[in-house]
């Protein structure tokens, strides 16, 4: 849904250092009509650079009709500018608030109370069971799970709380209409259809390295507090903690095993002061101004849309844990015979993934 003054917030988005800040600050000076339809020698009483004048003296329309064009073409399409009432107020009082937001499915979300939770894009089997179950449990006490699509934590936060038909919001680090990574492609259209996709780039923007930091400060400043499951010592996950920090945000942790390198980063956030997690109250008990509620259906705890993985053996890898994990229980959580296991676990061993231990097998530290 467009209206008159869109294409102008199109325009202005293009201009070289104009966030959202800047906008605010700007826009009491003018109006968006007047900007831009004004001279070189007012848009310098403005303040406004050289290159800063030309963007808006000379705006590239044909970009902008195509992204209008896009806006128009589903009814489920909002572009929410930082001056419009729906833009949430969370994320306005943030250092660099975005100056627009694209978001398509429910924009109501975006207001409601919600907690963040991101990871590795390498879990364990111990960090997806725990992105499952404290997922699931805090959508049954009213809130909003938010965050970032990513392969890992991210999206098995966003399955489990799709199947215990609660409310979920991806934060994509490109546009819209380029959904990254594209193994996501369905579960983006399963959020769409039951929660909110946002992004701050225009919908054709394609993925680079600076946009997915871009993307952390968002996750974190829509939300009451960020919930780490499982983080290395230089995730991308810790970005979202510091920005959250920033923000004035809670920063959650959930421990894991000392040997687990992707615990490490979790730690290091605990031994900082963020809370120590062990269960869902550890949360809503900072959080006591949600409104609870409990309507939602449990959820199983893998969803069977499995992602595509990276090693023949990956699924007997990924319940493998830093702790002793014995064959049997490996074949329990993989849902594959003994035998079968037994075998993927030798040749993981051979290739140093495992290593075999009194009592079962636990991951190689030397690997992920």
């Amino acid at each position: 849904m467009v209206n008159e003054h869109d294409k102008y917030w199109l325009a202005l988005y293009d201009v070289p250092k104009i966030g959202g800040s800047r906008a605010l600050k700007l826009l009491q000076k003018t109006s968006l009509t007047k900007l831009f339809s004004g001279s070189t020698r007012y848009l310098h009483s403005l303040g406004l650079d050289t290159a800063q004048q030309q963007a808006v003296l000379n705006p590239d329309w044909q970009s902008i009709d195509r992204n209008l064009q896009w806006l128009t073409a589903e009814d489920n399409r909002h572009l929410i500018p930082i001056t419009a009432s729906d833009y949430p107020i969370t994320l306005k009082n943030i250092a660099a608030p975005p100056l627009l937001l694209y978001v398509e499915g429910n924009v109501e979300l975006l207001s409601k109370p919600q907690i963040a939770m991101v990871g590795t894009r390498a879990p364990s089997y111990y960090g997806k069971r725990h992105a499952h179950s404290f997922a699931a449990e805090l959508v049954q006490q009213g809130l909003v799970i938010t965050s970032g699509l990513a392969i890992g934590i991210d999206s098995e936060c966003h399955r489990s709380v799709l199947a215990a038909k609660g409310e979920t919001i991806a934060v994509l680090g490109t546009g819209l209409a380029n959904v990254y990574p594209k193994r996501h492609l369905k579960l983006a259209q399963q959020i769409r259809d039951h929660g909110a996709l946002v992004s701050e780039f225009s919908p054709f923007t394609q993925a680079r390295p600076e946009h997915f930091p871009r993307r952390n400060r968002i996750v974190s400043g829509l939300s009451l507090g960020v919930v780490v499951v499982e983080a290395a010592l230089n995730s991308g996950s810790l970005i979202s903690a510091r920005y959250a920090l920033e923000q004035g945000r809670e920063v959650f942790a959930l421990p894991g095993a000392i040997d687990n390198p992707a615990a490490a980063g979790c730690h290091y956030l605990i031994q900082q002061g963020a809370k120590l997690i062990t269960q869902t109250s550890d949360i809503t008990d900072e959080l006591t101004y949600i409104n609870v509620r409990t309507n939602f259906e449990q959820t199983d705890l893998f969803s069977s849309d499995l992602e595509t993985v990276s090693l023949p053996n990956q699924t007997i890898l990924d319940n493998v844990g830093y702790e002793v994990t014995t064959a049997d229980l490996i074949a329990e959580r993989s849902q594959q015979p003994v035998s079968q296991v037994l075998t993927s676990l030798m040749e993981l061993e051979l290739d140093n993934w495992v290593n075999a231990v009194p009592g079962g097998y636990v991951r190689s530290q030397r690997r992920g």
